[in-house]
């Protein structure tokens, strides 16, 4: 699986390396053994986003470098999604942060919790994600319903003050690190792509997932 997730990322012509952040050594073998670059990070972080502040620090990353952080468990991502990801960083004043977003097109979706759900205020900013559904609609249960996708960019500077930050009750809540950053005031870009990714979040999701890769997927 993190095969194909580094070999998408290097499809990415936005990206100008690509690293894996592991505390596993047989991951780190695994990388090394397709040519990849792997980069040992301690055991004892907290989340994701800790890690990759970490392999940020090693890597010794100026200010405002702006690193994307793409989960493991995504192995038939779109490589165009990542160019919407940061798109905003080339606007005149670049967000902290951003995410995607897609909308939802089947209602039995937006009822499982393993699928984060987000609402964003009119400029595109993160109001809340949840695993509940949110918004609730009384009509049409898919108007204005997003499932958000686990890809997130930030600029060093940001990804730092991050993970120095202090765990939120919201985030603890739910078990979603982002919400640390709405809790502390801070805002997330949240970019809507007409593509969705699909992650494998239980062991269940593993066959659709190769259905998805297997030739003609």
């Amino acid at each position: 699986m993190i095969r194909h997730v580094y070999e998408r990322a290097c499809n990415c012509p936005c990206l100008r390396k690509i690293y894996v952040a592991t505390d596993d050594p047989a991951i780190a073998s695994v990388v090394a053994g397709f040519g990849g670059e792997a980069l040992m990070t301690r055991s004892s972080h907290r989340s994701g986003t800790d890690r990759i502040c970490e392999a940020a620090e090693m890597l010794g990353l100026e200010p405002d470098t702006v690193v994307v952080n793409i989960q493991g468990d995504q192995p038939a991502f779109p490589p165009s999604v990542i160019d919407d990801l940061v798109l905003p960083f080339e606007e005149t004043e670049p967000p902290a942060m951003t995410t995607l977003m897609f909308r939802f097109k089947d209602p039995e979706d937006i009822q499982n919790p393993n699928h984060v759900k987000v609402v964003t205020d009119f400029r595109g900013d993160a109001l809340y994600f949840s695993r509940s559904a949110i918004p609730y609609t009384r009509d049409d249960v898919t108007a204005g319903c997003y499932k958000h996708l686990g890809f997130y960019a930030y600029s060093t500077r940001f990804l730092k003050k991050f993970t120095r930050l202090p765990e939120g009750r919201l985030e603890a809540a739910e078990k979603l690190e982002q919400l640390r950053a709405l809790e502390h005031g801070y805002k997330i870009r949240v970019v809507e792509t007409t593509f969705e990714s699909l992650e494998v979040d239980v062991p269940g999701d593993i066959a659709r997932i190769e259905a998805r890769l297997a030739p003609g997927g």
